[in-house]
């Protein structure tokens, strides 16, 4: 199995406008913060989600039962409040463990402002240290246009389209767009860019 590398403990960026944020690991006593964050994300964006992120012990199960091995948790926190939260999925058979895939929420109120982007690139710079080859990020067409537009920015291309995949509040069908990037290419480019 994969070696855990040391995982960066916090890193303090900047968004729009001027606006200082500190990324760093999920840690126990963050369930009332993460709830907090999720009661504020509107009911039509927690219906996508993987698991009902308003009940308490949900939460509290995420935060008590941290396991690198399988999910590395991500906060985004400004003057107390957590305002973005963003995991990376592995699996623990051999057969998938170079494929990660990230999972990201931002707090309404910061969206827009390159929140978002930072969550990810600090992902892929970790999913990068664990040598997963490839990452990957499901978002729902029509309604994640902005976050489809994010990932393509970053380097993120189509891998699939699920046709008719998922189904709304209201009952309408959706794609689901499986977007892929290859970590390896995006690290050569992002590096040489920043020199």
């Amino acid at each position: 199995m994969t070696q855990l590398v040391t995982l960066p403990q916090a890193k303090e960026i900047v968004i729009r406008p001027g606006k200082t944020v500190t990324i760093r690991p999920l840690a126990k006593e963050d369930a009332s913060g993460l709830l907090e964050l999720f009661r504020r994300v509107p009911g039509y964006d927690r219906f996508y989600l993987k698991d009902d992120v308003t009940s308490k012990e949900v939460i509290v199960g995420w935060c008590s039962h941290i396991d690198l091995l399988r999910v590395i948790p991500y906060v985004a926190e400004t003057d107390g409040e957590i305002i973005g939260e963003a995991t990376l999925h592995r699996r623990r058979l051999p057969a998938r463990r170079h494929v990660g895939e990230i999972r990201v929420v931002v707090d309404p109120r910061y969206r827009g402002r390159g929140l978002g982007s930072h969550l990810i690139y600090h992902l892929l710079e970790i999913a990068y240290a664990q040598q997963m080859e490839r990452v990957l990020l499901e978002l729902v067409s029509e309604h994640e246009e902005p976050a489809l537009r994010v990932a393509r920015e970053i380097g993120f291309k189509p891998a699939a389209v699920l046709r008719d995949h998922v189904r709304d509040m209201s009952g309408l069908s959706h794609d689901l767009v499986v977007m892929e990037l290859d970590l390896k290419s995006w690290y050569d480019v992002d590096r040489a860019s920043n020199f």
